[in-house]
């Protein structure tokens, strides 16, 4: 919404709550003020008036509308002296410097790249918004080292022709270390042989070198595999991991992960069988099939005898051979029969 104000000028403005009617009337001259950067050809150029025009109030919103989608400018006025239509404008300040201290994990370079990824640069128009999006992205990027008490903090200093310099303190602090990994829920095998299985581990004197005490989501996750496919490996068909928690000490240093989990009960094979348009002889096939009647329960040989036979179908022809080994479960006995479909 404008309105129009006598004082003596003719006034528009978007921030006014109701429209007042204007007397339309032909432009005799284009006044631009308030321009520190911005070429007065930016303001003509979206100007649906121009110098013979009849102004009237749809032209005057739409001007008003028109300069603030350019997103150079944060206050916009319309006035009319006389013929002479007035455009007052304050520009949105301008990015003149990018500087960073105390980072030494991330080049600065790298980090100025990335920051123009997100409208970030020098020259470019200040947004607070992006501002605060850069700071919690280069926060994030020191987490995922497990820096945990790092800071990131933006500072803005207003320069001459309203520009900008930012700065970016950032202190690294250290990188948390795992304390303990305890798990819950196990009975048949001990922690510390399972937590042999993990890549992620406490402190200890290689440390240093392989940085296996430094927490990572990433690495966590492939651990929780690997102790899945240990027990499965074992027999136990039925074992889950309940959950994980992940906790900080208060100075942000020590990592401590607990991991609750179900072993369930030993599982041992009842039956395997072949199944399917058999495009290979049965006899042929079966000996690729690495487990038998009575075996322990374990997915990695189901796996490979899945891949072995998928294998030897292709080498015949069947380029596209799909083999699924298709579990019937009876948890009463803790016993699994395998069907393989081809």
């Amino acid at each position: 919404m404008f309105k129009i104000r006598h004082i003596p000028a003719i006034v528009f403005t978007l921030f006014s709550q109701h429209v007042l009617a204007l007397e339309p009337f032909v432009v005799k001259d284009i006044r631009v003020e308030g321009l520190q950067r911005t070429e007065a050809g930016t303001i003509f150029n979206y100007l649906p008036v121009q110098v013979g025009d009849v102004m009237s109030d749809e032209k005057a919103t739409q001007a008003i509308k028109s300069l603030y989608n350019t997103g150079f400018f944060k206050d916009v006025r319309i006035e009319a002296e006389g013929e002479v239509l007035v455009v007052t404008v304050q520009e949105r300040s301008a990015i003149a410097k990018i500087e960073f201290t105390g980072n030494k994990s991330f080049p600065s370079d790298k980090m100025t790249e990335g920051l123009k990824q997100i409208g970030i640069s020098e020259g470019l128009i200040f947004d607070k918004s992006q501002l605060d999006r850069a700071e919690q992205e280069i926060k994030r990027q020191y987490l995922s080292q497990g820096k945990y008490s790092a800071t990131v903090k933006a500072v803005v200093s207003p320069l001459e022709r309203n520009r900008v310099a930012v700065k970016f303190e950032i202190e690294e602090g250290v990188v948390a270390k795992i304390r303990d990994i305890n798990i819950v829920g196990n009975n048949v095998f001990t922690t510390e042989d399972l937590r042999a299985e993990f890549l992620l581990t406490t402190p200890n004197w290689m440390s240093w070198w392989n940085k296996d005490d430094q927490y990572s989501k990433q690495k966590l996750t492939a651990d929780l595999e690997t102790l899945k496919s240990f027990y499965m490996n074992q027999g136990y068909l039925e074992f889950s991991i309940d959950s994980t928690q992940v906790s900080i000490s208060p100075d942000k240093q020590d990592i401590y992960i607990t991991v609750n989990i179900t072993e369930g009960e030993k599982y041992t094979i009842s039956d395997v069988k072949l199944a399917g348009e058999l495009q290979v002889p049965e006899t042929d096939l079966k000996p690729l099939i690495k487990i038998a009647k009575d075996d322990t329960f374990n997915r990695q040989l189901i796996t490979e005898s899945s891949k072995a036979i998928s294998d030897r179908l292709s080498n015949e022809g069947y380029a596209f051979s799909n083999v699924n080994a298709i579990p019937e479960i009876n948890k009463e006995n803790h016993t699994a029969a395998f069907t393989f479909f081809c």
